[in-house]
């Protein structure tokens, strides 16, 4: 389903909060999206709107049910949302990757009519940036912002500014003639380049949304999976 202008009064629309669980601060995103829209479709919104590369397998379980990527054991995805009849307050989860187990609630807060000549899906809300890919789900991703921000990130910072000093503010050259305290400064750049992914806590909803509207869910939906 494309990001197309809805041209006719009487479409449906549903309003839905989207949460990662199992981390803190919240990761969640409010998205609108047509009723008429396929469980595959959605898959492809929630990549888009997360922040996820849609390079893994996948599942919804809605109502007993488990919709599933074709290369699983389960229900097609082709279903329409409004099939489901979904009601107010209506919860189901999606879960991408099946070895990490990035697990979402998605939560049914309205239905509505669409608003003639706006475009969806559409992003109206989130907050808090998305893990990075294969970083070992929930626990392994904990772990790594722990460390980001520990002893050991503050040591390379410390090595990071001492050279800046000494090469860059002092003009002193020599500090790169030690091949062991290069190597330390090439490790410590390494390392701190590592750790930006886990520090990274903004969302840009005006982001997410330019990539609806150049149809990154569509992309997302039929990404390669693993």
């Amino acid at each position: 389903m494309k990001t197309i202008p809805i041209k006719a009064d009487t479409a449906s629309v549903l309003q839905l909060k989207i949460r990662l669980l199992g981390i803190s601060p919240m990761v969640w995103r409010r998205v609108v999206v047509a009723e008429e829209m396929s469980l595959r479709d959605l898959h492809g919104v929630v990549q888009a709107v997360m922040g996820w590369d849609g390079i893994h397998l996948f599942e919804f379980n809605i109502q007993g049910a488990r919709y599933t990527s074709p290369n699983l054991c389960g229900e097609p995805t082709s279903k329409m949302l409004s099939a489901f009849r979904f009601r107010k307050n209506a919860k189901f989860r999606y879960i991408y990757d099946m070895g990490a187990w990035w697990e979402h609630e998605v939560r049914v807060e309205d239905r509505f009519t669409a608003v003639v000549g706006k475009r969806y899906p559409m992003c109206i809300g989130g907050a808090g940036a998305c893990p990075p890919e294969d970083c070992g789900g929930v626990h392994g991703y904990l772990a790594r912002r722990e460390e980001a921000t520990g002893l050991d990130a503050y040591n390379d910072l410390d090595t990071l500014i001492d050279f800046i000093d000494r090469a860059v503010l002092k003009g002193d050259p020599s500090v790169l003639d030690d091949e062991d305290q290069r190597w330390r400064i090439e490790m410590a750049v390494e390392r701190s380049g590592s750790r930006i992914p886990f520090l990274e806590a903004k969302f840009s909803r005006q982001a997410v949304n330019k990539g609806l509207r150049a149809d990154e869910h569509r992309r997302l939906m039929h990404q390669q999976v693993m």
